[in-house]
């Protein structure tokens, strides 16, 4: 799972790349280019913070069931999970910053990506752990 939103992010860097290079060489004035440009960074832009949003909902959902579940798991399963926990808010922290920098027009693509690589990987150890501790709870 964790490679095919890898491969997804890469590829919509590789099309982004790509999309500027045919524009830098299409024949188009420099203000028609530079519009086009302008245009294309606003739309990833968009489509990145609606990425985040999704992850920071995601961490918010996963934090509650696993608070709910935690009261029927172990000691050593609860401290994974609390460990797990701390890091998945320090996750969503950082989402949160980064949207609000969006807002503000202050962000740069590598705290972009940073917040979005660090949220994904935090959303898919929440689904580990739940999937593996909640079942073994239940039974």
């Amino acid at each position: 799972m964790v490679k095919g939103k890898n491969f997804a992010i890469g590829a919509a860097i590789a099309g982004a790349v790509g999309y500027v290079a045919g524009i830098l060489t299409a024949p188009k004035s420099g203000k028609e280019t530079r519009k086009d440009i302008k245009d294309k960074a606003v739309e990833t832009k968009r489509e990145a913070e609606k990425r985040l949003k999704e992850l920071h909902s995601q961490i918010e959902d996963l934090l509650k069931q696993g608070k709910e579940a935690s009261s029927k798991l172990s000691d050593t399963a609860k401290k994974e999970w609390n460990a797990l926990a701390d890091a998945a808010v320090a996750s969503r922290d950082k989402v949160r910053a980064v949207l609000s920098s969006i807002h503000e027009g202050g962000t740069d693509d590598k705290d972009l990506q940073n917040a979005m690589k660090d949220a994904s990987k935090a959303v898919d150890n929440l689904k580990k752990y739940l999937a593996k501790n909640v079942k073994a709870a239940k039974s």
